[in-house]
């Protein structure tokens, strides 16, 4: 038997592991997960109903063109469905985006820290990763992040409001940005948190997106709309950029059950309004009680909030998790922890002060 391996590309070495939020213990005392960004709300009004009726014909692929939430999607949003382009969530569609446009010798610009799929997605596609640092008030600095394109960049990813410091880019600063990006440099707008803006200074993505072919926008049905465990994502670009997403796509990547849950969601929105306001409404009592902690917590228009810790960061975790909610930590940098079942916050918000009379 030979003792030689296949040959791997050389790129894969040393690319980071995506860590996801670690889950809430089954038997032990943690009993509150916000280290995911998840909704904590069952499925919306009619999505149960829509699944359990696709999974009697799971034995069957699905609709590989996704057709009847690409038609709810284009009147949801007023766009035509050729501008239009599905995938295994926002950071499947993200990948794609990558591969049509980047490869060995190209830039991908992203702020840092911000989401934590950019480097690995770039990484794989052989491009050359171009990280910003985030203001001191964890902001992206889109005048940085202008004064870093080359003749090399390709993509740009611009999260707002970025994950997972909460922080968003308002219009003005937006618009003069793409105003400076060069037209043959795609810059995507990752709207994942879209839902949970109240800041009215932040644009809708969809409406820069118009005029504008260098602009896609990024969705999805994980957060807002509850439906992580089912991998439904989408982009709005115009027809060239879209046109590549459907290329590179994964062939019947989004299952028949996410496509319905999906459509089900969308024909739901007046309840799920309801709920994000809910959110909302909880994301201000937590920020407001951290403040009035002594923390410094960045203005946060998503569904969980910052906290800077540097060399503290693993230990509040560690006392996180022995008090019953899981968080997520970043080493050395902060812990991001998602707004969730009021309960769950409440043991977070303990935590928090008695962790701040010590600092």
């Amino acid at each position: 038997m030979s003792e030689t391996s296949p040959k791997l590309r050389a790129e894969l070495e040393g690319i980071p592991t995506y860590k996801p939020g670690k889950p809430a213990a089954v038997d032990g005392p943690v009993a509150y997960k916000l280290s995911s960004n998840e909704n904590p709300y069952p499925p919306l009004p009619g999505v149960m109903e829509s699944v359990t009726a696709a999974a009697a014909s799971f034995n069957r692929y699905p609709d590989m063109a996704c057709t009847g939430l690409m038609n709810e999607l284009a009147e949801r949003f007023g766009v035509p469905v050729s501008h239009l382009a599905t995938g295994t969530g926002s950071v499947g569609v993200a990948q794609q985006l990558i591969q049509a446009t980047a490869g060995p010798g190209d830039e991908v610009m992203y702020a840092w820290r911000s989401f934590e799929a950019y480097p690995i997605i770039t990484r794989i596609s052989g491009a050359t990763a171009v990280q910003v640092p985030l203001t001191p008030g964890d902001v992206h600095d889109l005048d940085a992040m202008a004064d870093a394109i080359t003749d090399r960049t390709r993509l740009i990813f611009v999260c707002n409001p970025n994950n997972p410091t909460g922080t968003v880019v308002r219009r003005a600063e937006l618009e003069r940005f793409l105003d400076r990006v060069p037209g043959d440099v795609l810059v995507v707008l990752d709207e994942a948190y879209r839902e949970f803006i109240r800041d009215l200074e932040v644009p809708d993505g969809v409406q820069l997106y118009r005029d504008r072919p260098n602009v896609c926008v990024l969705r999805t049905f994980s957060k807002a709309y509850g439906l992580a465990g089912l991998r439904v994502g989408f982009a709005i670009a115009h027809e060239p950029v879209a046109a590549a997403l459907r290329k590179t796509a994964v062939p019947f990547g989004v299952s028949q059950l996410a496509q319905d849950a999906a459509v089900a969601s969308l024909r739901a929105e007046d309840e799920l309004l309801g709920r994000v306001g809910s959110l909302v409404s909880e994301r201000t009592r937590v920020v407001d009680t951290l403040r009035a902690q002594g923390w410094t917590v960045p203005e946060t228009q998503a569904n969980f909030v910052w906290l800077r810790l540097g060399e503290r960061t693993v230990d509040f975790a560690a006392v996180c998790d022995q008090a019953g909610v899981v968080v997520r930590p970043f080493a050395g940098e902060g812990v991001r922890i998602t707004i969730g079942e009021t309960e769950g916050n409440d043991i977070f918000l303990k935590v928090a002060e008695g962790f701040r009379k010590e600092l």
